[in-house]
């Protein structure tokens, strides 16, 4: 998979995360993506904040401060409607290639 394939599946992420959850914070989002997939997948800080960045320059998401359950002031991150668009875009691609992998998993 290219690099772009790969930032591509976190932005993916990221946005069914969103879906699923009117406003999270960044932590917030990297929980609920560890819990959700039985601690199979991690996001990395180093990862997730520039493409939090990216997605609020794209208007897929908007933020806004506040604070957290535990009193801390933090960025909440929200869905907007371009970002449902690129959602939808986004699990199409996805579709397409886990057909592909799993076409290339049973010719072999």
């Amino acid at each position: 998979m290219a690099k772009n394939d790969l930032q591509g599946t976190l932005e993916l992420l990221i946005l069914k995360t969103l879906a699923q959850n009117s406003s999270l914070h960044g932590y917030g989002i990297v929980l609920h993506i560890e819990r959700v997939s039985g601690e199979l997948l991690r996001v990395e800080e180093g990862s997730l904040y520039p493409a939090l960045h990216r997605m609020e320059q794209n208007q897929w998401v908007r933020s806004s401060w506040a604070l957290t359950e535990t009193n801390r002031r933090a960025k909440f991150y929200s869905l907007t409607a371009a970002g449902r668009k690129q959602l939808a875009i986004a699990e199409k691609s996805w579709e397409k290639t886990v057909k592909g992998i799993q076409a290339v998993m049973q010719f072999a």
